[in-house]
């Protein structure tokens, strides 16, 4: 990994920063992407101290806007080379929340955010093949009940629903991802990081963080959940390997609805038209 360049998104805590942290010291160039200076700069000075850190650098952007986004992605699309792309940042709401460009905020940011940003990096991505792309799904997908009618969920809103929602989301994203960049040299994987003690939920429904509490002491560490990230970005053993969906660094089938090739490909035109970005790469 010596001299790759990895951008990790949601990188000031939790499994994005413990995975800034282990590629720093495989001796990758570390972009961590957060939406606070001041805990993105607390954490990047942890990320430069690790021994073997290449040049690491914060880039400073909240992921729920649109324009941000393509701010962000042109910066980044002036980087010499990108290797591994990791979407890692994610939320759980309590309450129905609107992000500044009308979206319901967990959609906006867990599953628009890396839908834009990925295709906006998309020609960058290519250009550096061999190049991989990582999204932070969950297990929680399985208890997803999505309507592609009603993606924002305006008629029967729930933060959990959003959230398991939106992590199917991304499975489906992922699938439609890899068939299209078939042929390029990137690839497209998604994973399960495990039930991770981290400050994830601290938005979430009375009843989200009165679980996570009860749960805390059997939950892994940040450190344990970014293993299967670090497996994914920087193993030769899931190279060529893509469109896969992993638990424990082991491919796993998910749910019978993240497998649906119809919903994904809709999902990804709905996705485009919200977004305003034209079809990228028509699926093999």
């Amino acid at each position: 990994m010596n001299g790759k360049v990895c951008v990790v998104t949601g990188a000031s805590s939790g499994i994005g920063k413990a995975t800034s942290l282990a590629l720093a010291g495989l001796g990758t160039d570390v972009i961590m992407i957060c939406r606070d200076k001041a805990r993105g700069e607390a954490a990047l000075a942890e990320v430069a101290a690790m021994a073997g850190a290449g040049q690491s650098r914060l880039e400073i952007a909240d992921l729920s806007s649109l324009q941000e986004l393509r701010d962000l992605a042109g910066r980044l699309a002036r980087l010499d080379r990108l290797d591994v792309l990791i979407n890692n940042a994610g939320l759980v709401l309590g309450d129905r929340r609107i992000s500044a460009d009308g979206f319901e905020y967990t959609f906006a940011l867990n599953h628009l955010a890396p839908f834009l940003l990925t295709n906006l990096l998309r020609e960058k991505l290519v250009a550096s093949a061999p190049a991989r792309v990582i999204t932070v799904s969950s297990a929680a997908h399985r208890s997803a009940r999505l309507d592609l009618a009603d993606l924002q969920l305006e008629q029967h809103y729930g933060g959990w629903r959003a959230y398991c929602n939106s992590k199917l989301d991304n499975i489906l994203f992922t699938t439609e991802l890899a068939s299209r960049l078939a042929g390029t040299g990137v690839t497209a994987n998604c994973l399960h990081p495990g039930l991770v003690n981290t400050g994830f939920g601290r938005d979430g429904s009375s009843l989200v963080r009165f679980g996570l509490d009860l749960g805390r002491r059997f939950l892994i560490t940040a450190d344990q959940a970014a293993g299967t990230v670090i497996y994914l970005a920087s193993s030769p053993d899931v190279e060529s390997a893509t469109g896969g969906y992993y638990v424990k660094r082991e491919l796993r089938t998910p749910a019978r609805a993240a497998r649906n090739q119809a919903t994904a490909r809709r999902l990804w035109e709905i996705s485009a038209g919200l977004t305003g970005l034209p079809e990228a790469g028509q699926p093999a």
